[in-house]
């Protein structure tokens, strides 16, 4: 026989021996080891028949498919309903034989005392649990002993935090000894778990108290593990642990402790992200599924930042096909190959092809036929869009007309345009280009079934070319950090929560709308830099910082919403929704017609009036119009911040 044979043998024969013991000893506990000889009689004769019944049950829920070495808090659920299910069987037969009979004859066979039957429960479950249980430790211990580190060579560490993550960050790390982390304690504010013990380590304290203890316990590191903690709760522990002189480290986010799966080889060091961060964001997932689920979803501009965070947050909703539109074949290669692995179940298409080639276009929807278009195709550096005013029009605008047509011609239910705060009130080509594509979608949307609609929002931290990994870059090279302006402002949110903010948009639009998404309270430029360079080891006065001027296009202050589109609530306190008159599809056609023809001649003038005819509020820089930038001054009349309203969470 083989070794696995041999192994599913010994466990159903230890089982049945263990349901055995079980009953025989609960009968010797209920009548104190002098069973009377009538009641000998039905143990022996129902030994068998209770043994088989209560070894079927733990089949038929599946225990026995389960792994020992593996057995959790699951499958003891399952074992206590097998054995719960078997006693409950014995004593509704002991009620009903003794009802009927009144235990004449041979009836007085067919049941177990009562007394008899609830040991026996007790013991059963404990038995068939405890050695699956006893089977899991001795198997760790081994693994532990095998890849153990010296006490020496560990890094004591103090735990922030001692909710459910921070269990599963101590167990984690009990079970990984080759971390080299050694957790001597935990640190929590909340005062009822001061002195308590979680996995064998005692709550020592609060923050506040974190630079004594530290001394107490010779920690020299500490990890944060609160799971989606608000930026400010992040940037007071950072402050407090790097006084009391601690390393300090972050677990990884929300998503990845979903199931509570935890790995601790993404543990990293505290990064701008999470100083900024805000409440996590709470999904309609009902309402976003019913608009992917089992449909075929497209996304241009796959590679980019948000393109592919898009992805990756669209096949959590199991489309019937997502559809991957990207000219950068690298980009798509990457992506690509990521969701394969990381989606095994959902169909993946990678096309190459630029959303300004109609032809390209027609073929990919002829052969998918997408029903929900994500579109985050776009040029969007500003400076390089000032310098290349045709091409950003070529992409941003007309590149976006065409995909809007092609979409409508071939039944799309679903158009999302993702835009940006620069489209309002734009002083950039980059910004007037978006406004104009706002202006088309949104004349499409009244004159066609297609739901057409924009999501607006501002600057994404860690995006490809954003001002983050440039500072980090900066800092490496040992300065200057360079910041355009002493009073620049922008608003910032995180990847992952711009994306899922877009799908929850995707499915409350009902046409036309710009859904502003709430970016929090605007920061300044200047004191990210001061936070990257702390993060990054160095004190304020170790790394220079130089300011270089505004660049062309830029302005101090972006804005997400004007006075005229009246920005409402949605049911989702962080979306916004702004409605403004659509303006006849016909007209807009006949200006971007006028577009076109000025993209393809060289006069910068000429394009730059095709924009202001689209986009009245357009006001070019100097450098626009060929001239010499001139840095902007604050408005002294702003244009109304709807979306960015007061709301919990804000950092």
């Amino acid at each position: 026989m083989t070794r696995v044979v041999v192994l599913r043998l010994t466990q159903v024969a230890l089982d049945l021996a263990i349901l055995s013991m079980a009953l025989w000893l609960a009968c010797f506990l209920r009548f104190e080891g002098e069973i009377p000889q009538q009641v000998l009689k039905r143990i022996v004769f129902l030994w068998p028949y209770v043994v088989g019944l209560q070894y079927a049950l733990l089949v038929v829920v599946g225990v026995r498919r389960y792994a020992w070495r593996y057995v959790g808090l699951r499958e003891a659920v399952r074992i206590f309903l097998a054995i719960g299910v078997g006693s409950a069987l014995l004593a509704s037969i002991r009620v009903t034989v003794v009802a009927l009979s009144q235990e004449r004859g041979y009836a007085q066979y067919a049941y177990l005392p009562l007394g008899v039957i609830a040991i026996d429960f007790v013991l059963a479950f404990l038995g068939i649990a405890g050695v699956r249980v006893l089977r899991r430790l001795t198997a760790e211990q081994v693994q532990v002993r095998k890849r153990r580190v010296p006490a020496t060579r560990a890094t004591r560490t103090l735990l922030v935090g001692a909710g459910q993550a921070g269990l599963m960050v101590a167990k984690e790390i009990a079970n990984r000894p080759e971390l080299g982390v050694l957790p001597v304690g935990f640190i929590d504010d909340d005062p009822v778990k001061l002195g308590s013990a979680i996995h064998g380590l005692e709550v020592l304290g609060n923050i506040e108290q974190v630079q004594r203890i530290a001394r107490r316990v010779g920690a020299t590191q500490a990890i944060i593990t609160i799971a989606e903690a608000p930026g400010p709760v992040i940037r007071n522990i950072s402050d407090q642990c790097r006084r009391a002189g601690l390393k300090v480290k972050v677990i990884p986010g929300l998503f990845e402790l979903v199931g509570g799966r935890l790995n601790l080889t993404r543990l990293r060091d505290v990064a701008i992200e999470d100083l900024l961060r805000r409440e996590p964001v709470v999904l309609d997932d009902a309402a976003i599924a019913g608009e992917l689920r089992g449909k075929v979803a497209l996304v241009t501009g796959a590679g980019g930042s948000i393109g592919s965070e898009l992805c990756r947050q669209i096949c959590r909703f199991q489309p019937e096909t997502l559809v991957l539109l990207e000219r950068s074949e690298n980009a798509l290669f990457e992506i690509h190959r990521e969701l394969q692995s990381a989606f095994p179940s959902v169909p993946v298409r990678p096309c190459v092809g630029d959303v300004c080639d109609a032809e390209r276009l027609r073929e990919i929807f002829e052969q998918y036929l997408p029903e929900v278009v994500f579109h985050a195709a776009a040029h969007k550096h500003v400076p390089m869009m000032e310098w290349n005013p045709g091409e950003a029009v070529k992409n941003n605008v007309l590149g976006t007309v065409t995909l809007a047509d092609t979409a409508l011609a071939h039944g799309t239910r679903v158009f999302v345009m993702i835009s940006t705060d620069k489209a309002v009130n734009p002083s950039s080509i980059m910004g007037a280009s978006k406004r104009a594509a706002e202006v088309y979608v949104q004349a499409l949307a009244v004159a066609t079934r297609t739901r057409f609609v924009t999501v607006r929002f501002g600057n994404v931290l860690g995006s490809n070319g954003s001002v983050v990994p440039i500072f980090r870059e900066q800092i490496a090279r040992g300065g200057p950090v360079t910041v355009t302006h002493p009073e620049m402002k922008r608003y910032f949110m995180t990847i992952p929560e711009a994306c899922q903010l877009v799908l929850q948009a995707s499915a409350m639009g009902e046409g036309g709308e710009i859904f502003i998404l709430d970016m929090g309270e605007p920061v300044k430029i200047v004191d990210l830099a001061r936070d990257l360079i702390q993060l990054s080891g160095f004190r304020p006065d170790e790394i220079e910082i130089a300011f270089t001027g505004v660049r062309p296009g830029e302005k101090l202050y972006e804005e997400l919403s004007v006075a005229e589109e009246s920005a409402e609530k949605t049911r989702h306190p962080k979306v916004y929704i702004g409605k403004t008159t659509a303006q006849p599809l016909e007209a807009v056609r006949q200006q971007i017609e006028r577009l076109r023809l000025s993209a393809r001649s060289k006069d910068a003038s000429r394009l730059l009036s095709g924009l202001q005819e689209i986009v009245p509020e357009y006001r070019p820089t100097a450098s626009s119009r060929g001239g010499r930038d001139r840095q902007q001054e604050e408005p002294e009349s702003k244009a109304s911040l709807v979306a960015p309203v007061s709301v919990s969470g804000t950092s």
